[in-house]
């Protein structure tokens, strides 16, 4: 008997779910005030890094900038600053799990609790797999992938005791679905993707309800990171690499409605869902219609023509 009873509340609460998530699509959603938050921004000296803490600023939030190229870091602050905000800026190696905590300490003592938290910062090694020296893997899954436990372990324990604050997890539609000759961000990637989702539920069976997550997962972004990427070039039009200011500006509006997932555009839902529906052949047809089984080769060409220490940074 408490099996159906919890059953029908269980198809109750489905079925509120899905209405209530039409309505915010159709509906302009209420966003949420963040004047006088704390945010904290990993690779705030790259191109989105730098938008973020840009909007982020415009909606009244304090600022504390991570990267770890100091230089670029401290232009952003000084944009940042101009809207009238309190920054901070730290150089850090995400790679590094000891620098990550000291730099926490540090962040705690000199400047306060940080309540929102803004996983940001990538890298890709830019080179096929057998060609690409282990160094190279291994720092993509260290900043992409293991830099989020280190950054949650940092901060959310300040966020748990008021029961109050936001984690976001830049991820990337190829955390979702993948493709070839980026083995290493796809699987930094797809892990990040999977420790959010876990957070996710741990905070909810926790019913710390004051805390929230936000997942984006973007297309292509057109940074530099992945230059030369490329589709079919009859269908490029019909999914182009997203402008980041746009990108920027969707996840923001996510992030204030507090809605737990993003994927930019909304056309990336579909490869998703596929991926898990269609058998592996018909995905395989789908990429090569699409060019997508291909589209990196010119992006590692690219990268290795340039043979800037084999990372690009986002």
């Amino acid at each position: 008997m408490i099996v159906i009873v919890d059953l029908l509340l269980m198809l109750i609460d489905l079925t509120y779910s899905i209405l209530s998530a039409i309505i915010q699509t159709v509906l302009r959603p209420r966003l949420k005030c963040i004047d006088g938050e704390l945010c904290l921004i990993t690779g705030a000296g790259g191109a989105l890094g730098r938008l973020f803490a840009l909007e982020f600023a415009k909606e009244g939030a304090h600022l504390v900038l991570w990267d770890c190229n100091a230089e670029a870091n401290e232009q952003t602050a000084k944009l940042a600053r101009e809207l009238g905000v309190q920054v901070h800026a730290y150089t850090v190696d995400l790679s590094k799990r000891m620098s990550i905590y000291e730099t926490a300490d540090r962040v705690r003592a000199e400047v306060g609790e940080v309540s929102i938290l803004v996983n940001n910062a990538g890298v890709v090694a830019g080179r096929r797999l057998l060609d690409c020296p282990d160094e190279l893997l291994e720092r993509t899954l260290l900043v992409n992938c293991h830099a989020l436990f280190w950054m949650t372990k940092a901060f959310l324990p300040q966020m748990k005791t008021k029961n109050h604050g936001h984690i976001v997890t830049v991820a990337s539609a190829l955390g979702l679905f993948s493709t070839a000759c980026v083995e290493d961000y796809c699987a930094s990637k797809f892990g990040a993707v999977g420790f959010h989702e876990s957070l996710t539920h741990e905070l909810l069976a926790e019913e710390n309800d004051g805390i929230k997550t936000t997942l984006v997962c973007p297309y292509i972004v057109d940074t530099g990171m992945f230059a030369g990427c490329e589709i079919r070039k009859e269908l490029r039009g019909l999914i182009p690499p997203l402008d980041p200011l746009y990108t920027v500006q969707q996840s923001m509006n996510a992030i204030l409605a507090e809605q737990q997932m993003i994927c930019i555009p909304r056309l990336m839902y579909i490869p998703f869902i596929t991926r898990a529906l269609l058998p592996w052949e018909a995905n395989v047809a789908t990429y090569r219609f699409m060019g997508g089984d291909k589209c990196m080769l010119p992006f590692i060409k690219n990268a290795e023509l340039k043979n800037v220490n084999g990372h690009v940074k986002s």
